[in-house]
Order: C-alpha cells, then structure tokens, then sequence
C-alpha cells in the first residue's frame, strides 16, 4: 500500500480473515508493456506453514505466463467505501475524505499443471456456494464432457504470499463527536455498503449516543 498509517493498519490473520470472506479481488503483475490486471474470485488456503491464495484465469489471459515461480503478483481485495463530505463532522474544519477497507496480498505466482483444475474447481465452489442459502451445487452435477472441456480452459496459479498490507481506515484519529456524527450519516443512508461501514465504526466506539434513524 502506498502509505500504512498505525492507527488504521489491519492486524495480520485479521487481514487473511477479511480477504477469506471477500473471496474476490485484482490482481495484478507487470510485464515488459507495463501492468496488467484481472478480477478474480480466489480461495484462501494454509499449507506447510504458508498462506497461498489460489486463483484460475481462462487459459490465454497474458497473466498466465507471467506465473513464473519467479514473478511477484499483488492480489488487492477491497471492502465497503464511502465519501464522507467535511460538513458531516461535528466540529468545523475537516477535510472531506473516503474511508474504506482494504488488504494487499503479494509474493510469487507458481502455475500449477492441468491436473489440478478440478481441485481448485472444487474448492473454489465449496466456499463459493456456502455462502448462498441453498443447497450447494457441484461440478459433479456438471455433464461430464461439458465440464472437462471447461476445466481444461483454464489455468490455476498458487501466490505465495509473503506480504500481507490491510488498512481499516473508520476515522478512528477523529473525536467521539465526529466519529458518531460521520456514523449517523452513513447508517442513514440509502447505500447498503455505507451502513455496513457504519455498523463497523459503531463496533469500534459501542459506547457513544449514535442516532441511526
């Protein structure tokens, strides 16, 4: 991230837990043309001790060759935002500002071999669909050539991470005053993302007098 300020850094297996629920985020790596950039749904996993975000991209996306066992690849995923206008705050002067959630997971993309696909397939839904109220799907209700033949257009990539960077910017440096002020605005307001950071910023100071309504 461009700049870590203390007061809003995102602790580390807090910040693995934030981009676990999200489940969908931008990579991005360079290559000789500059930066390229996919969004991508992903599965967090532990293995012998490392973090590995496990992502697929269809198999002639030009990040595919950029996974090199030696190439670094950022994986930004991003949480709820909002503007919040200087004239929101309780006391005078502010600046207008955006806060937001957000985590940066980087280190080296390994591509792993064709055979893996369908592991990663499977997984990918798992998490996926637990999250619906539904009975999950599966790849095994697929007919079978029309999923091989979707499997193999595809290519899996491991990062390795090595670098975890989360910011949690809630105004946690402003007053009671202005925090509960700045939280009133945004829990009335008609975007779902808004009221949800307020819920967060609320859960952050439960004692102040907020009036959400």
């Amino acid at each position: 991230m461009h700049v870590l300020r203390p007061q809003f850094r995102i602790e580390e297996q807090h910040a693995l837990e934030f981009a676990s629920r999200r489940g969908f985020g931008m990579i991005v790596a360079a290559d000789e043309r500059g930066p390229r950039a996919s969004h991508v749904p992903f599965v967090l996993d532990q293995r012998e001790g490392r973090t590995i975000v496990q992502i697929h991209f269809t198999a002639k996306n030009p990040l595919v060759p950029l996974a090199d066992g030696a190439r670094r690849f950022l994986l930004i995923v991003a949480g709820d935002d909002a503007y919040i206008s200087n004239d929101w705050y309780a006391s005078r002067d502010n600046v207008s500002t955006w806060l937001y959630e957000a985590v940066h997971l980087s280190g080296v993309a390994h591509l792993r071999e064709l055979d893996e696909n369908r592991g990663h397939g499977d997984a990918l839904l798992a998490v996926s669909e637990a999250r619906l109220p539904k009975a999950p799907w599966d790849l095994a209700q697929m007919e079978p050539d029309e999923r091989e033949s979707m499997l193999a257009a595809i290519r899996v990539i491991d990062l390795v991470v090595d670098s975890v960077e989360g910011q949690a910017k809630l105004n946690q440096h402003k007053s009671d005053a202005d925090h509960a002020a700045v939280v009133g605005r945004l829990a009335r307001s008609e975007e779902s993302g808004h009221r949800r950071l307020a819920q967060k910023m609320q859960a952050l100071r439960p004692g102040l007098g907020y009036e959400t309504l």
